[in-house]
């Protein structure tokens, strides 16, 4: 009965983890040993960075909201509450998106908010 190795396997395993830790720094590259610390870092940090993305992108989106109803004397509060209150259903990103290329709409919607607050 011949001896049975697993050494093909192991290589191909080794092999495709090498090709995902390709451009890393020194030894993380070239050696599995260290290479696979890496990778399993490296995956860490993607998956909590691909939450943190969000968050980051909402905290922009508001921010520009905020530049823009300032630029029409009204605090961000009061607009996204005067929108709730209008039924006006559009999110953070869109309204970033209008506050950045399409002014005079951003304005109308300003304009109908700064209207039903007075009231």
């Amino acid at each position: 009965m011949p001896k049975v190795t697993s050494s093909v396997a192991s290589r191909k395993r080794r092999t495709r983890l090498l090709k995902t830790t390709r451009g890393y720094f020194g030894n993380k590259s070239r050696l599995f040993r260290y290479a696979k610390d890496a990778a399993q870092h490296a995956g860490k940090y993607a998956y909590r960075d691909r939450r943190v993305r969000r968050r980051e992108f909402r905290k922009l989106w508001i921010t520009r909201i905020n530049a823009a109803c300032r630029a029409a004397g009204l605090k961000y509060s009061v607009f996204m509450a005067g929108l709730k209150a209008l039924n006006i259903g559009l999110d953070r990103k869109q309204l970033s998106e209008m506050a950045i290329n399409d002014e005079a709409a951003f304005a109308v919607l300003i304009k109908k908010v700064a209207d039903s607050v007075k009231k």
